[in-house]
């Protein structure tokens, strides 16, 4: 899209300028409209699951501008003369699994044929103009918080080759099943949120890059309290990598600087394309581990403070 002209217009809040989560576009003065779309191959082998997960993904996308889901849309593409109606039937019973979860309101959606099965949906939701919450304009002195393990891209390859364990199946699962919802209204409760994204498929430093990007601050990331799944280093290490880790790796690596005290292997994690992550966000330091005890609470259990903003390496991650 980047050879597209950009679209100009004063209520057009976000675009695809800056890699936001979603677009927003203003209604009114207290009204504004968020939409975005996701699709995608299957990430499990279980029907309904993927319908779940392809759901939440897309879902979680509104969250991340701190919006309201309201409406959304199947999009689906399926092998007919192949692959019997059924899956298709489960996969769309997953998703709107979701969607009643998420209180949103299927109100159609498309499909056509296919070689391969994808299945995904278009969202829209609601926000106040002045609420929308940006993947830009973290503060120096501010905290960073990720509200989900990291790892489900190796995990999902294993899966692929039946090498993942149950356990980790279930972690991986539960994660990508997870909606943001809750992470979200308590985000917005705190009511002092500079930025915020969720993690998907460039990993957490890709979209930790596009935080900072052209912007006068740079960001820290403590290694050692981002959390991961269960088992992810044996899987890393054994060679069950997607392949977009390393494409995601190849092209932020110029703006990341690995300390010595940073494992080669949670390096590479870093990197690991996620679906469905979770929230990952910048707020006032004194604010954070207060929010994240409160997170605790209401069951999202693995947010955690994760690193810090700062200003003296301005566009750029140092992980230690």
């Amino acid at each position: 899209m980047r050879d597209l002209p950009m679209s100009h217009d004063p209520n057009l809040l976000s675009g695809f300028e800056h890699a936001e989560d979603a677009g927003v576009y203003k209604i009114s003065d207290d009204l504004a409209i968020v939409q975005s779309v996701d699709f995608f191959t299957p990430t499990v082998d279980d029907p309904f699951t993927f319908g779940q997960i392809a759901a939440t993904n897309a879902l979680n996308d509104i969250y991340a501008m701190g919006a309201k889901p309201l409406t959304a849309m199947n999009i689906a593409c399926f092998p007919i003369n192949t692959m019997d109606k059924s899956v298709l039937s489960e996969v769309l019973q997953g998703g709107f699994d979701k969607m009643q979860e998420a209180g949103v309101l299927l109100i159609g959606g498309h499909s056509v044929e296919d070689n391969e099965i994808k299945y995904g949906l278009s969202v829209t939701g609601v926000i106040h103009p002045e609420k929308v919450l940006y993947n830009r304009g973290a503060r120096t002195g501010d905290k960073l918080i990720l509200t989900k393990p990291l790892g489900t891209g190796i995990i999902s390859t294993a899966i692929k080759v039946q090498e993942a364990s149950p356990e980790q199946i279930k972690q991986a699962v539960s994660s990508m099943t997870s909606l943001n919802k809750k992470a979200t209204e308590k985000m917005i409760a705190a009511g002092n949120v500079h930025a915020c994204t969720d993690i998907t498929g460039f990993g957490l430093l890709g979209h930790a890059c596009e935080m900072i990007e052209d912007s006068n601050v740079g960001i820290k990331i403590n290694s050692a309290v981002v959390p991961l799944f269960t088992g992810v280093r044996k899987l890393l290490e054994t060679g069950y990598v997607p392949g977009g880790l390393y494409r995601n790796k190849d092209f932020r690596l110029n703006k990341v600087v690995k300390e010595k005290t940073c494992p080669d292997w949670i390096f590479d994690v870093l990197f690991d394309p996620q679906t469905a992550g979770g929230l990952f966000f910048s707020l006032p330091g004194n604010s954070a581990l207060n929010l994240v005890k409160k997170m605790r609470k209401v069951g999202i259990t693995n947010a955690a403070v994760v690193g810090e903003v700062v200003k003296d390496h301005p566009g750029k991650i140092f992980v230690y």
